[in-house]
């Protein structure tokens, strides 16, 4: 069978790390066969169109990993991890400082704006995870309907996104136990004097904290899944006390200047704070590991979403009646203004369930990121040592220590302004690229869409993508104008109508759907894109670094490794089994 088939060959690849366990592919056996590969062009042409089926996904690809994960989670599970990996650094930390510096007391509008893009993103992850329901999460989604190119592109920002928000909250881990402990944040860290202001406070304490998390991540999912919500109960009472105490403790005075830096200062905040709702994606790679997909993912998702949100805003607004959003401190919000209110013992409730959130998010994260990384590399687009599932306890041990590395890498060196920031800009990137997956899958399926159908979606979609950049654009280079909006607001309309009335849905959902299609993945891709518009040039120069680097990576290695898999597949059984648009 070769090295991409057979059991025999999958298990000699999980025995020793050999030159076979990371580059076994057929291009990497010789010098000459590399230089070849690198010669074809044709290559490259063939990964844009492709496109992965769902059966691959679900039977072929998962096949890689040598064993099963274990199917243990219900819909109970789904939530408390929802919850467990949503609620944690972003209300803590980014509260604060986007209050402070942006938003005002308007910082609860900004939850709400960012909450709603966030449960958008959430019914369209919702419906690929009960269809496709592998550890893959979006890279799975996308390379089914946007081909194998875009879903590594997605997949190098995925796990961006997720080594930089381990790294955030790692960081705001160790700021925390130090204002429990009566100490400054930095008072914990290294000072490197010789280094860039942005990366001279080292941070041990955030390796010591992700090396338990990695332990705690690798042993079991279910034991995982149980501590977490556990802890999680913990933490909702925690939230629970800032609110009734904080209310208490209220003074609307502090809401006289409700919008001091306006419109514009807002939506800044939002497209920060849509980190606070990262993490519900991680829930979508446990899907492999439900017991009933169709049943337990949906409930899991939508009601953890709906409970962070109700939170968020609830917490925004408390912290805002607690102080002047002048007098908000940037590191440990919540037990600053408790100890400002003249409650300073309930500053240690308030940072031991901060820590608690924090905790939990970390694990959840970890358990997310193992399972992108692990179906990543049974596509062979990563090493698939990186596939490999641990028989004994049903986890990807060796995806999970590598990330969890990679995370400690992140915190022990940047601050958090600097991961937060990058971090916004790969979540909007990746939940736009699923909302248009979606009107994809609905709307474009190869043999049954027609030629006439296919350009009415394509002039459609570029329609609404066109008008979503143009309003972004427009908002982040003016700030007085809105004739733009007067033209770009209607396009998106009429071409969202002309998707709803003049293109026939190609396929429907099998047991559970996003409703009001195409108008809610419409909107979606429109405000992931509008924030992306309100988020600083540095941010998107460190993010134009990173996409060339991994485009770098995918045309040296990951090209040809999954190249040569996919041709590998397809020699055993027929192309229509396997992939659809291949070139010949």
């Amino acid at each position: 069978m070769g090295e991409y088939g057979g059991d025999e060959g999958v298990r000699r690849r999980g025995c020793s790390c050999t030159k076979e366990n990371f580059l076994p592919e057929e291009s990497f056996r010789s010098w000459g066969n590399y230089a070849r590969a690198l010669k074809e062009t044709l290559r490259l042409k063939d990964r844009v169109l492709t496109r992965s089926l769902d059966q691959t996904e679900l039977v072929d690809v998962k096949a890689q990993s040598q064993h099963e994960m274990k199917k243990t989670l219900n819909w109970w599970d789904l939530m408390w991890f929802g919850i467990g990996a949503v609620i944690g650094a972003g209300i803590f930390v980014l509260t604060g400082l986007e209050a402070r510096e942006h938003a005002g007391p308007a910082v609860g509008l900004s939850y709400v704006v960012s909450g709603v893009s966030a449960l958008l993103s959430v019914f369209c992850y919702t419906e690929f995870a009960v269809e496709i329901p592998v550890a893959g999460g979006s890279f799975a989604y996308l390379r089914v309907e946007l081909g194998d190119f875009m879903a590594f592109i997605a997949a190098g920002n995925i796990l961006l996104e997720y080594v930089i928000g381990g790294a955030a909250v790692a960081r705001s881990w160790t700021s925390n136990f130090a204002t429990l402990l009566n100490h400054q944040p930095n008072d914990f860290r290294i000072v490197a004097h010789s280094f860039s202001p942005n990366y001279r406070y080292l941070d041990p304490i955030a390796i010591v904290v992700l090396a338990i998390i990695c332990v705690l991540a690798v042993m079991s999912t279910k034991g995982s899944s149980r501590f977490n919500y556990i802890a999680s109960i913990f933490h909702i009472a925690v939230i629970i006390f800032i609110i009734i105490g904080g209310f208490i403790k209220a003074d609307t005075k502090n809401y006289s200047d409700f919008a001091p830096f306006g419109v514009r200062g807002i939506f800044q905040a939002s497209a920060v704070l849509f980190f606070a709702y990262v993490g519900f994606d991680a829930v979508s790679t446990m899907a492999e590991e439900t017991k009933n997909p169709g049943r337990d993912i949906p409930i899991g998702l939508v009601g953890s979403m709906v409970i962070t949100t109700l939170a968020y805003c609830l917490l925004a607004v408390t912290l805002c009646l607690m102080q002047p959003y002048t007098d908000i401190d940037k590191d440990a919000p919540f037990p600053v203004a408790f100890e400002a209110v003249g409650w300073g013992w309930a500053k240690y409730i308030v940072a031991a369930g901060a820590l608690k959130g924090m905790t939990t998010v970390l694990l959840v994260s970890a358990v997310g990121q193992a399972r992108y990384l692990t179906h990543i590399a049974r596509t062979h687009m990563l090493p698939p040592w990186l596939a490999i599932v641990n028989e004994k306890t049903g986890t990807p041990v060796n995806a999970t220590v590598v990330m969890l590395a990679a995370t400690a890498v992140f915190a022990f060196f940047s601050s958090l302004d600097i991961l937060t920031n990058l971090l916004s800009i790969s979540t909007l990137f990746i939940f736009m690229l699923v909302a248009i997956g979606l009107l994809v899958r609905r709307y474009y399926v190869s043999g049954v869409t027609t030629t006439a159908n296919r350009i009415k979606f394509i002039v459609f979609l570029a329609l609404i993508l066109g008008s979503s950049i143009a309003t972004a654009l427009y908002w982040a280079i003016s700030t007085d104008g809105w004739i733009a909006y007067a033209i770009t607001g209607p396009i998106w309309l009429l071409s969202t109508i002309g998707f709803w009335l003049f293109v026939p849905q190609a396929r429907e959902p099998k047991v559970w759907g996003v409703p009001l299609v195409p108008w809610l993945p419409s909107l979606s891709i429109a405000i992931n894109i509008f924030l992306l518009g309100s988020i600083d040039r540095a941010s998107f120069e460190r993010f134009g670094l990173w996409t060339l680097i991994i485009l770098v990576y995918y045309f040296l290695f990951g090209l040809h490794a999954s190249y040569d898999t996919a041709k590998e597949a397809s020699s055993a059984k027929q192309m229509k089994n396997v992939e659809e648009g291949a070139v010949n």
